[in-house]
């Protein structure tokens, strides 16, 4: 699919923001299923730091029905491109737009689950950034994270996620205030990532991939022979 054209000509924050959730992910998506499931304090306070910027409070989680073009229910943040602490004539359409992420996550059903994983990953990459857990390095490409519980928060055989550039939709995008990274997320098990520890994350996302468990995450699916 191709990058939509926007308009990028001088823009608030208000309607950097409108932009992207009313123009920019409609045309990329398709229209959002049931609204924004925006952070909340608790999703903050779980992870040690009950006491965030109200701002934060604003990002979130977006659902998007299959389309045509794309058989998968899919799940979007919205809000790490916001430019909350720039002023418009600080926009840079080379520079990043705030933190310059935003994260997907492709299911085949219709779920709850990848809505809670997103927000607790969104809140805690946006602790991070603000240095609420030292000098952790910003989420890229080719990471590996544990969850530490199945990812469907029942019975699921992922406990892990891969960060890889999604395949739906360009990976850069470009609002007036800057460009962002769509960062996707892929479930895996335990045994998958030591494979990735050997080999690389590339070479694991290709073998799930191959084995249809890939770029769409099956919270049921059995764990892939892989050597």
């Amino acid at each position: 699919m191709p990058t939509p054209e926007l308009d990028t000509t001088q823009h608030d924050l208000e309607s950097v923001w409108e932009l992207r959730e009313e123009v920019l992910y409609p045309q990329l998506f398709g229209p959002a299923s049931r609204g924004i499931f925006v952070l909340e304090v608790s999703d903050f306070a779980a992870l040690g730091h009950p006491e965030c910027d109200p701002r934060w409070l604003h990002l979130g989680v977006f659902e998007f029905a299959p389309t045509p073009e794309r058989p998968s229910w899919l799940y979007a943040t919205s809000g790490g491109s916001t430019p909350w602490e720039q002023e418009p004539d600080q926009y840079m359409p080379g520079a990043e737009s705030w933190l310059g992420f935003e994260f997907l996550m492709e299911t085949p059903q219709q779920a709850d689950w990848p809505i809670v994983l997103l927000k607790r990953l969104f809140a805690f990459q946006v602790l991070v950034m603000h240095g609420r857990f030292g000098d952790k390095p910003k989420i890229r490409y080719g990471d590996r994270i544990p969850i530490r519980s199945p990812i469907d928060r029942a019975s699921s055989q992922l406990a892990h996620v891969i960060a890889v550039a999604p395949q739906c939709v360009p990976a850069r995008q470009t609002l007036p205030s800057g460009f962002f990274d769509f960062i996707q997320f892929v479930g895996t098990t335990g045994a998958e990532i030591e494979f990735a520890k050997e080999h690389g994350t590339e070479a694991l996302r290709t073998r799930l991939a191959e084995a249809g468990a890939a770029p769409v995450t099956d919270p049921e699916r059995p764990e892939i022979a892989i050597r």
